[in-house]
């Protein structure tokens, strides 16, 4: 190979390394800020019933919140290996069958995920044809439904990554960035 193939190819994987860091940030951050926003609404939303009034908007909100977690939660659980699969059967087989199984597997996984973020793109420019608001904050409601196709997208390309990363490595691989599906997690260090 040459060396300015080489390099490129360097090139890019330092930039795809880059954009990983990075998306996997904002996912980190849209995880824990919206899981912690939607604490404190709804203590606070106890509090005010309780004491005052309600606070009329704390329902809509926390739906629009728990969206984010989940649909930002897809890419991350692939990235991290944290979806759910057969480990046990796939601890039982011989690492080359496991790689294979891991290799379609993922496969799959990733037409359906791509799938899935074509009808929810679908679904979203329909809501904003539509042009519903949500009866309390009276906002468009496909806001709400915006990161649907982008999580769907991104856990596809979680996916793809990860066939690309068995393909590469002789070692099976859970995903991209987890080898072992037993490897210690270290919370803290996705902000980093």
């Amino acid at each position: 190979m040459s060396s300015s193939i080489k390099t490129l190819l360097h090139g890019i994987h330092r930039v795809a390394s880059i954009l990983g860091r990075l998306l996997n940030l904002i996912e980190v951050s849209v995880i824990v800020g919206s899981v912690s926003a939607m604490a404190i609404l709804l203590i606070a939303n106890v509090i005010a019933r309780t004491f005052f009034t309600s606070i009329y908007f704390a329902e809509e909100l926390s739906e629009l919140l728990v969206i984010l977690v989940t649909f930002a939660g897809v890419s991350y659980s692939v990235r991290k290996a944290m979806h759910i699969r057969m480990g046990a059967f796939l601890d039982a087989m011989p690492p080359k069958w496991e790689k294979a199984c891991i290799i379609l597997i993922s496969i799959v996984s990733a037409l359906v995920m791509a799938i899935m973020a074509w009808f929810a793109w679908q679904y979203l420019v329909n809501a904003m044809d539509r042009g519903h608001t949500s009866p309390a904050l009276r906002i468009p409601k496909w806001t709400f439904y915006i990161i649907i196709p982008f999580g769907f997208g991104l856990a596809a390309i979680q996916y793809l990554r990860t066939v690309i990363k068995n393909i590469k490595e002789d070692e099976p691989w859970q995903s991209a960035e987890q080898q072992s599906e037993y490897e210690e997690e270290h919370p803290g260090a996705a902000l980093l």
